[in-house]
């Protein structure tokens, strides 16, 4: 269990692409967003699910539930909610539509630059922000972006007085070769893709 840090999930998207509610769509015998929230409560010690609207019941009693505190901001007032609620210093974002996140990497990021203020993947196709840490120093910067009609999460990586921790393919690789823990779920393609994944058996200790 990692310490200090609050896991916030992200589930309040519209789904467009999809066509449906994502949340529940099945990846190997499970939904996709209770794989991300059982990686998520073996992790940290807080897990609070962001959500749009009250569209959900609590899947788990050591789960928090919170919907956005500035509706209508996408990703970034998802983020400004999680980082508003959470009662740790640091949170680590991630989407609810990541089948396949692994807690080695996860743990990899969130001890790897404590001092940060973000700490977050720049794989070749970008960097990662919703795999990704943030401090309650980044309140200010994402409030800023908000109140500026900037829902783009990447450009927080790019706001001045922030400590930023870019963490480079290579290095995710070693830990995670095909890079799956970064796997967004968008589209039917990307659920096939998903499906076609063998799931990945980890060795009991």
């Amino acid at each position: 269990m990692l310490r200090e840090i609050s896991g916030v999930v992200l589930a309040g998207g519209k789904s467009r692409r999809m066509g449906t509610d994502k949340r529940r769509i099945s990846i190997h015998g499970q939904p996709l967003l209770d794989r991300v929230l059982s990686v998520f409560l073996n992790l940290f010690p807080e897990v609070l699910l962001v959500l749009a609207e009250e569209d959900l019941e609590k899947p788990d009693e050591r789960i928090t539930m919170v919907t956005d505190v500035v509706p209508g901001c996408a990703a970034v007032g998802g983020l400004y909610s999680g980082l508003y609620h959470a009662r740790h210093p640091r949170i680590f974002v991630a989407a609810c539509d990541m089948p396949f996140l692994d807690p080695d990497v996860v743990s990899y990021c969130v001890n790897v630059a404590p001092e940060a203020d973000v700490v977050l993947a720049e794989l070749e196709h970008g960097l990662q922000p919703l795999h990704a840490v943030y401090s309650k120093r980044c309140v200010p910067c994402v409030k800023a972006m908000m109140d500026a009609k900037d829902f783009c999460l990447r450009h927080l990586a790019d706001q001045p007085g922030l400590n930023v921790h870019r963490l480079p393919e290579v290095e995710m690789k070693r830990l995670n070769p095909q890079l799956l823990s970064f796997l967004n779920v968008n589209s039917p393609d990307d659920v096939e893709f998903a499906r076609s994944v063998a799931p990945v058996s980890r060795p009991r200790s």
